[in-house]
């Protein structure tokens, strides 16, 4: 029997109410398993941040309860965060699927890391972990191998979906396993933590294989070379390029760096199939027949440095944009990059390519489960508890509705924040817990959680408003200004030495510093009265707030 006064622990610290880092933490007792650890993109007001990670404060605290980490499956928002998280727990072990371990092992090796042993974990596999077992199931997603993971607790069962969604037809004929999720209906599941990313979509997410169709339907007639587009990681579409590739006779050219590797590892690995007549080295594309080569190529989310980025602005080393190709872009935005994606579709139109996109042609389908099938889920799993994940806030309250339709009780459907965590006791009630810190840790370049609030806060300030630096000398006996006080504005229109609002700060600049206050010349309060006055009448002259750096000399 459970102890009745040891809840079990579900803590989201990442991936609840965002798109992007996705991180749960189950503990009870002293056991800690954690599914997934991922990354996020950083957004416009980010800036100079390259990524950011979950913050895994709660998980440090705990460091010596952490038995596992659980992978879902190989993408970025779901593994990104490992080589940042990873060093903090030495000889915690990383289980993941055959796939996720061959990517994984290749962003481990990359970082150096060589602590964290990773352990094949397959759908139908059973493994124990102190008080859980988890049991993997196969589910359908826009990568090969990926999983849903149920843990089997001393409170009872709790199914966490991974991203997911049911498709009939998948393009490598490996089905979804209902078959488990009904059985772990009937044996009783206590709480369902499910993927949200569709939730505002009704009906049912079409097929993987459609894709393949609509490949084949713009290249069918064509002379032009082909281009395609798509994420590195969805090995399943790039089978698909290869496929229509073939039916017309064409070659196929990878090009980029993840999907080069990713290509390499998942060929190696027996995830990609194809004749090896069929792939055609970077650079001899030039010297191939057009209309007999296709390129596959990352950057269907316009990111500056990729591929397809390149191409449209003719920096890429291998292809050039040409009149007569055809582009393919094989994703739809996600939110955010729309516009680093409408801005590469023009480039590819101004270089004379005829482009195929998101509101053209239906050249991709989500990996992510529509309304229809996020009630099926909920229909064969039949949880008391449910808790809508993977999504921005209103897709889960979306999800949570859903939820209420096929029966869950209202009161037992939580819609939470990261760090919020829900407590499950023995009886199968559950409440809310004391929130734990779940925040971003920015990457920056080598620095990892280094950059903080405050440094973003100057970086908007100065990207808005620029800089006005001060540079002041005073006679260190009398405290008096010694020669005209030196201004040097970056960023801030004002910049003339003759401009009246120059003079006139100089002459502000020398009133705060022949009043000093009631005490002998102190730098740090001259400073800091350089710094209030000015800021003051720059603002009332500009309605601007530039950063003021006051620098004072004595001489």
């Amino acid at each position: 029997m459970p102890d009745p006064s040891i809840p079990l622990r579900i803590i989201p610290l990442g991936g609840v109410g965002e798109i992007g880092k996705n991180c749960y933490v189950f503990e009870y007792g002293d056991d800690i398993v954690v599914i997934d650890c991922g990354l996020m993109f950083p957004d416009e007001e980010m800036f100079g941040i390259d990524l950011v990670v979950p913050d895994v404060t709660y998980l440090k605290e705990n460091r010596d309860k952490v038995r596992a980490f659980l992978i879902t499956h190989a993408h970025e928002d779901h593994v990104g965060g490992l080589p940042y998280v990873l060093p903090e727990f030495p000889g915690v072990p990383v289980y993941a699927s055959t796939l996720a371990r061959g990517l994984l092992g290749n962003k481990i090796k990359e970082h150096k890391l060589h602590n964290n042993p990773l352990i094949g974990l397959e759908p139908g596999d059973e493994l124990e972990i102190g008080p859980f077992t988890a049991i993997p199931f196969r589910i359908g997603h826009s990568i090969p191998d990926a999983m849903g993971i149920a843990l089997r607790t001393p409170v009872g069962i709790v199914v966490h979906t991974g991203d997911f969604k049911f498709d009939h037809t998948p393009v490598d004929g490996k089905l979804s396993d209902f078959h488990i999720l009904a059985r772990l209906g009937e044996e009783g599941v206590v709480a369902l933590l499910s993927d949200s990313t569709r939730a505002e979509n009704p009906g049912y997410t079409p097929s993987e294989r459609t894709v393949g169709e609509a490949f084949r339907e713009i290249m069918e007639g064509l002379e032009g070379r082909v281009i395609v587009a798509t994420f590195a990681s969805n090995i399943a579409r790039i089978q698909q390029v290869f496929d229509a590739a073939a039916t017309f006779n064409r070659q196929v050219a990878v090009v980029g760096r993840s999907m080069e590797q990713n290509t390499r590892i998942a060929t190696e690995l027996g995830y990609l199939t194809y004749a090896p007549s069929q792939l055609l080295p970077k650079d001899k594309i030039n010297e191939h027949p057009a209309h007999r080569t296709v390129i596959a190529t990352t950057g269907a989310q316009g990111e500056p440095m990729s591929g397809l980025a390149r191409m449209a602005n003719r920096d890429h080393r291998f292809v050039e944009i040409q009149p007569g190709d055809t582009v393919i872009v094989s994703a739809s935005p996600i939110p955010g990059n729309e516009e680093y994606v409408a801005r590469t579709i023009d480039n590819l139109f101004k270089s004379g390519a005829n482009v195929f996109y998101h509101a053209i042609k239906r050249a991709h389908v989500s990996g992510h489960a529509s309304q229809e099938e996020l009630k099926l889920m909920l229909g064969l799993t039949k949880p008391t508890h449910f808790i809508p994940m993977h999504g921005e806030f209103r897709m889960l309250v979306q999800h949570g509705r859903l939820a209420i339709e096929t029966g869950v009780k209202p009161e037992n459907v939580f819609i939470i924040e990261n760090g919020t965590p829900i407590e499950i006791l023995p009886d199968k009630t559950a409440r809310r817990g004391t929130p734990v810190a779940a925040g971003y840790v920015f990457v920056d370049g080598l620095s990892v959680g280094e950059v903080g609030d405050v440094v973003l806060r100057d970086r908007r300030a100065l990207a808005n408003d620029g800089m006005f630096m001060v540079v002041v000398q005073v006679d260190k006996q009398t405290g008096r200004v010694v020669g005209r006080p030196e201004i040097i504005t970056r960023g801030f229109v004002h910049g003339n030495e003759e401009d009246p609002i120059i003079e006139e700060a100089i002459r502000r600049i020398r009133q705060a510093v022949d009043n000093p206050g009631d005490r002998i010349s102190e730098i740090a309060l001259l400073k800091s009265q350089i710094k209030d006055g000015l800021s003051r009448f720059l603002y009332e002259q500009t309605k601007r707030r530039p950063m003021v750096f006051p620098v004072v000399v004595e001489v």
